[in-house]
């Protein structure tokens, strides 16, 4: 399946672009997306490993189960003041 990540704060600089298409075998789970991101784009593999990932609304833990159909947005850990 082809999934289209919505990319915000330094995931979107370091992909240059605000979503990237990502593709993952069928029943693909957030840890296989962020593998994958890592492999298919290259820039973002410095900070995939701390990247939140929400499905919709929602975060979505590693294990959970992507389909077609999932609106995936990723974006770093906030910090400051």
């Amino acid at each position: 399946m082809q999934l289209d990540v919505r990319l915000f704060a330094r995931a979107r600089d370091l992909a240059g672009a605000d979503t990237v298409s990502v593709e993952l075998a069928d029943g693909a789970t957030v840890s296989d997306l962020k593998t994958a991101l890592a492999s298919q784009h290259p820039a973002l593999s410095p900070i995939v490993a701390h990247l939140h990932v929400a499905i919709g609304t929602d975060y979505a833990a590693d294990a959970t189960v992507l389909d077609a159909s999932s609106q995936v947005t990723c974006f770093p850990p906030v910090s400051g003041g």
